[in-house]
């Protein structure tokens, strides 16, 4: 039995290793200030409730080895129900672990509030945050650059060490815009801009994606976030300006279209009032007249 047990046990063991070793855990190795944060904080509170979880799975392996029916020696008292000293191990530790998770929790998750500017998660605190106006359509990501006066489809840089000021809203129905290397996920919403602080701290590509069902082009509406040093990123800022391409209330309309597997777009010039009139709903197909 032991033998058939090495055998079976072995494969086992390295088919877990290999599939663990494959495993992206981006949640937990972020490159952004406050995804680290937000890890750090999975990480906390999963160590709390195993203080529960752990001694109660191997007492529940030690009580039924210790009272099996074989074992003559265990103690048989079929009239015992009650023990004060267990009563309070049993209610206090639960207890305090509850207190100490929901304190960390709270304070952690209003340290993180999205709508409040970053101060120490910055390492360079004394810049001009960028801002990035974020529009979810039907399927796939418009990013406009008011400032840079440029705007990119499916596609999105920012300079490392540098507050990123996200305002992010829909074209349609509700959406979820989430870059887990960077912070968590943040719900883009017909009529109204919800917004996202964040910082990325190191260069390199990350995935970003919907994370909320929004109908048959969903699984692709996917882009990538790219992590530049300033000059890189200057320079992905006049390849957008290359283009020639100006995105104006009529291209806008005709962008806003349903369609899937869309390739990265590249606009030179943007509208300056384009994402407030997105917001508004007085530009493309579910814009609402107005009442005079």
């Amino acid at each position: 039995m032991s033998i058939l047990k090495k055998h079976v046990c072995a494969p086992l063991i390295l088919v877990t290793a290999a599939l663990s070793s494959g495993c992206n855990t981006v949640l937990l190795h972020p490159a952004g200030a406050v995804a680290k944060q937000q890890g750090h904080l999975i990480v906390v509170s999963t160590l709390l409730m195993l203080i529960v979880i752990v001694p109660v799975m191997a007492l529940t392996v030690w009580f039924a080895w210790r009272y099996r029916k074989s074992n003559t020696r265990a103690t048989y008292a079929p009239d015992w129900d009650h023990s004060t000293q267990l009563e309070l191990v049993i209610w206090a530790v639960p207890l305090l672990i509850i207190i100490a998770l929901g304190a960390v929790t709270w304070i952690t998750t209003h340290t993180l509030d999205p709508y409040r500017p970053l101060k120490q998660e910055a390492r360079a605190v004394a810049v001009k945050p960028l801002t990035v106006e974020v529009v979810a359509l039907d399927w796939k990501w418009l990013f406009i650059y008011p400032e840079q006066g440029i705007a990119v489809v499916n596609d999105l840089a920012a300079p490392v060490d540098v507050p990123i000021n996200f305002k992010i809203t829909a074209a349609s129905v509700m959406n979820s815009f989430f870059i887990p290397a960077l912070a968590g996920q943040i719900y883009a919403m017909p009529g109204m801009a919800t917004e996202l602080h964040a910082v990325i701290n190191r260069t390199g590509d990350f995935e970003g994606f919907s994370a909320n069902y929004s109908g048959a082009g969903f699984s692709d509406m996917k882009f990538k976030f790219h992590g530049l040093s300033n000059t890189d990123f200057e320079r992905w800022v006049q390849s957008a300006k290359a283009s020639g391409q100006a995105l104006d209330h009529e291209s806008y309309a005709q962008l806003e279209r349903p369609s899937e597997h869309d390739p990265v777009r590249r606009y030179a010039s943007v509208a300056p009032d384009l994402y407030d009139a997105i917001v508004a709903r007085t530009v493309g197909s579910g814009s609402v007249a107005l009442e005079h």
